[in-house]
């Protein structure tokens, strides 16, 4: 079966000669440095008060609306801790430490009534627009992750106390058959469940995983098993599902403890739950010439943080995949390596936004099929999470390569 790696060199870097050791090297070093580039874009984004620079447009004729997101703040603080334990430096935990502080302030507070509880909230005057005060389900999920994360490269502490009240919150979201309410807003009367999140499942289960990896409560091992087992049992014999990149993370720490767990479905429920999430992915990958833009891209238009988030998803899937799935094995090995070269191209690479990660990897020309105004407006627009996934799914690219070469 080739290596997940194997034709890394030809699809980075056409113009070198193919298969000799200081192409190789050159790709290394190319990867390494678009990962250590993205980095630096998130520590600079990080203001003295902890707050991301949450979103610029390369254009300056356009100027985007001043929002601010919480659970991509949190996502950005899991990235640069993914960063810092590849390579540690006092520049990035003291931002990762800043951007836990105004999370901590900004965000994290009990549920009213409920002190055993804590939330991650999503308030008006730091999101920018008018809203009741809310928490949100992947917040807390996203926010335990950052949390446990920053803790692991000792960046920041946090109370074991606290963090086993934010695992609490996320049960407390839990339904009795493993499914989730998406927000608690106490002005309109609590734990709500009229908008269902696609994402915010998967980023509970990863946070309630990592929980668990510090504190080996079942309670919460059993709530991220049940909340997989819901979504296999949601999507059991569905020919398209949802493109869920949190449930492979999730997935991927659940099956290593499994045995340890309630078990609410067969381990094989979970896997052929997996197994149509990467084949979903795959599908979405764009079929055009090796020399267009978008090729290696899962998007139409060539927009790059979708890519990111499926190569995420199917880099983690790659870990648990059995060696029977080899075919499978193999078109996500194809795809995550066309993926990984699609995102170092869009990656902007001098100047200013050095390390920036663009929505889309160019404007679309006026013949172009696709062609439309607003998305060329918000094509140069640069994002954290468009950054914090494209770092993420490179890092796990590159660790998985270096276990491949031992």
């Amino acid at each position: 079966m080739k290596s997940i790696f194997a034709i890394f060199s030809a699809v980075v870097f056409a113009a070198a000669c193919s298969g000799c050791a200081a192409c190789h090297d050159a790709d290394t070093d190319r990867l390494a440095a678009a990962i250590d580039l993205s980095a630096g874009y998130l520590v600079g984004a990080c203001g003295e008060d902890g707050r991301f620079v949450y979103r610029i447009n390369t254009n300056p004729d356009v100027t985007p609306r001043p929002k601010y997101n919480i659970l991509r703040h949190a996502g950005a603080i899991y990235a640069l801790a993914m960063y810092e334990q590849r390579r540690p430096d006092k520049k990035t935990r003291d931002a990762i430490g800043r951007a836990v502080r105004f999370l901590k302030k900004e965000a994290v507070a009990p549920i009213p009534g409920k002190d055993d509880l804590l939330g991650v909230w999503s308030r008006s005057p730091i999101v920018g627009r008018s809203m009741p005060n809310q928490v949100k389900l992947g917040g807390v999920g996203l926010g335990l992750a950052a949390l446990l994360s920053a803790e692991k490269v000792k960046a920041t502490t946090t109370p074991i106390d606290d963090l086993r009240k934010m695992g609490r919150c996320i049960l407390f979201m839990q339904k009795t058959d493993g499914s989730f309410y998406s927000k608690y807003i106490p002005a309109r009367g609590g734990l709500a469940g009229e908008w269902v999140s696609l994402y915010y499942p998967g980023e509970a289960a990863l946070g309630l995983m990592m929980l668990y990896e510090k504190d080996p409560s079942p309670e919460f091992l059993d709530g991220a098993a049940d909340a997989i087992a819901y979504l296999a049992r949601k999507r059991a014999g569905k020919s398209v599902v949802e493109p869920d990149q949190w449930a492979l993370l999730a997935t991927a720490k659940l099956l290593g403890v499994y045995d340890k767990c309630n078990q609410p479905v067969p381990r094989e429920a979970i896997l052929h739950h997996a197994r149509q999430i990467c084949n979903r992915m795959l599908s979405n990958r764009i079929q055009c010439p090796a020399g267009s833009p978008e090729h290696g891209s899962f998007s139409k238009g060539g927009r790059t943080c979708p890519t990111a988030t499926d190569l995420e998803g199917l880099l983690a899937a790659l870990t648990f995949l059995p060696a029977e799935d080899e075919a499978l094995r193999n078109r996500i090995n194809a795809a995550v390596d066309s993926g990984v070269s699609f995102l170092l191209r869009a990656q902007i690479r001098t100047g200013k936004y050095a390390g920036g990660i663009p929505r889309a990897i160019r404007t679309l020309p006026k013949d172009h099929p696709r062609f439309d105004e607003s998305f060329n407006r918000r094509a140069t627009e640069i994002r954290i999470d468009y950054v914090q996934h494209a770092m993420c799914a490179m890092m796990q690219f590159d660790r998985q390569r270096g276990k491949t070469e031992k």
